[in-house]
Formats: structure tokens, C-alpha cells, sequence
């Protein structure tokens, strides 16, 4: 495929302005990751300074005298509760930072910038097709039994009502007694 001058130098030109925004792009990424560090950092320092102080002295003034009446139980428990705030909560909050700063950095890596992921390739049915399959045969045959029992033609289904047998000689043990007095 040739192309012409003119064409070369509208690609050779859209090449540059691809890699100057890009360039860009990468400014603006790590200008968004010196952000975050600075944000997280001040968040740290904000909740050091207001927020521990609040819960402290909220919980010094209104559990505290609580917990003080309860069992050992519940100052165990209000210990374990305080401890856990200061250990799991704050960190937690660090942590959603951190995961922000792993994402800009991906991004700034460029892996997978560009590309949107494809969705997985479906290689047959599903589970689902497959329950709502056997669950449809198995309502098929119900159907068919149902209708087999109804209309098979069945002698033993009629039972006829005991008769005594019309013959010429009597039975002694079929005639019955007359009383004596």
C-alpha cells in the first residue's frame, strides 16, 4: 500500500500529537499521584489531631463512667473496641488511599490504558441452562406418567363385587341356619 506524501505527513503528524498527549497524560498522572500522597498524609495528620482527641475524650466522658459500673466483661469489651478503632478503622481508611495511589501507578504504567478487557468467551451452556434443561425433562415426564396412568387400560383397577356363584347345587355352608329353640 502506498501512500502519498500528503498522507505521510498527516501520519507523521497525528503520531506526534498521539505521543505529546500521552506525554501529557503521564504529567497529569503523576501530578494526581503527588496529590493523593499529599492528601493521604494530611489525612493521617487530621485524624491524629481531631479525630483520636473526639473519640477519646467522647468515650472518657460518656463510657467510660458505663464501663466502669459494668462486669470485667464489658470493659474488655470496650477496650477491644477502642483498640480496634485506633488499629483497624484509621488504618482502614489508609488503606482505601493506598489502593488509589496502586491505581494511578497501574495507570501510569500504561497496563492496559488503552485496552478495554475483553469479556470472557462462553465455551458452552451454563449452569443454569443446564438445571433449567433436567428440571424440563424431568416436568415432561411427570406429564407423561400422569397421562399413562390415566388412560392405560388396567382390569385389576375394577374390582367387582363378590356374587355368589349361580349354580344348580347349594352349599350347606352358604344356606343359613334357621334358630333352634
Amino acid at each position: 500500500m502506498k501512500l502519498s506524501r500528503k498522507r505521510k505527513k498527516e501520519l507523521r503528524r497525528l503520531r506526534s500529537s498521539a505521543e505529546e498527549l500521552w506525554q501529557q497524560q503521564q504529567e497529569v498522572i503523576d501530578h494526581a499521584s503527588a496529590v493523593v500522597r499529599q492528601a493521604s498524609k494530611q489525612a493521617n495528620l487530621l485524624t491524629q489531631e481531631h479525630v483520636v482527641p473526639r473519640v477519646k475524650t467522647t468515650y472518657e466522658a460518656r463510657l467510660k463512667p458505663g464501663v466502669d459500673k459494668a462486669s470485667l466483661v464489658g470493659r474488655a469489651v470496650a477496650t477491644g473496641v477502642s483498640a480496634k478503632v485506633a488499629k483497624d478503622v484509621l488504618p482502614g481508611v489508609n488503606g482505601a488511599i493506598a489502593s488509589v495511589l496502586g491505581v494511578l501507578a497501574a495507570a501510569k504504567a500504561g497496563s492496559g490504558l488503552f485496552a478495554a478487557p475483553q469479556p470472557p468467551k462462553k465455551s458452552g451452556p451454563g449452569a443454569g441452562t443446564i438445571v433449567a434443561i433436567v428440571l424440563g425433562v424431568l416436568a415432561l415426564a411427570g406429564v407423561a406418567y400422569a397421562a399413562w396412568q390415566t388412560f392405560r387400560a388396567d382390569d385389576d383397577l375394577w374390582i367387582a363385587d363378590d356374587e355368589p356363584e349361580v349354580t344348580g347345587t347349594a352349599d350347606s355352608s352358604d344356606v343359613p341356619k334357621a334358630p333352634t329353640a
